[in-house]
């Protein structure tokens, strides 16, 4: 519709096949996918990887799945052991605050004067 921003959809790369990205794309939904190119040829093509914003959403994306990736690797979201939405949550706001105090020395240091 005219005077609408068009919606994406982020997702990781095995959702890169064509029923997902035509399905998406048939309901006018850019998909910003990270593109899967291993054994095969991706189905995200020009038409989405040419715009700024793709190459945003896959920056965001990959410091957001570093936060996950941190938390499961260090942290205790590997295998959770707990049962009952308050427990698990509590659990991930521990886990996120655990990632929090790990990246707050390199946040806080000053700027290198130049």
């Amino acid at each position: 519709m005219p005077g609408e921003a068009r919606k994406t959809v982020g997702a990781d790369k095995a959702y890169d096949t064509e029923s997902f990205v035509e399905g998406c794309r048939n309901i006018n939904v850019t998909p910003h996918v990270a593109q899967n190119t291993s054994g095969r040829s991706s189905r995200i093509d020009g038409r989405t990887t040419r715009h700024t914003g793709y190459r945003i959403s896959q920056f965001a994306r990959k410091l957001i799945e570093t936060v996950f990736g941190d938390a499961k690797q260090h942290g205790i979201l590997r295998q959770v052991k707990l049962r009952g939405l308050a427990k698990v949550e509590l659990l991930f706001t521990l886990a996120a605050t655990v990632v929090n105090l790990r990246r707050l020395p390199k946040l806080l240091a000053p700027e290198p004067s130049g």
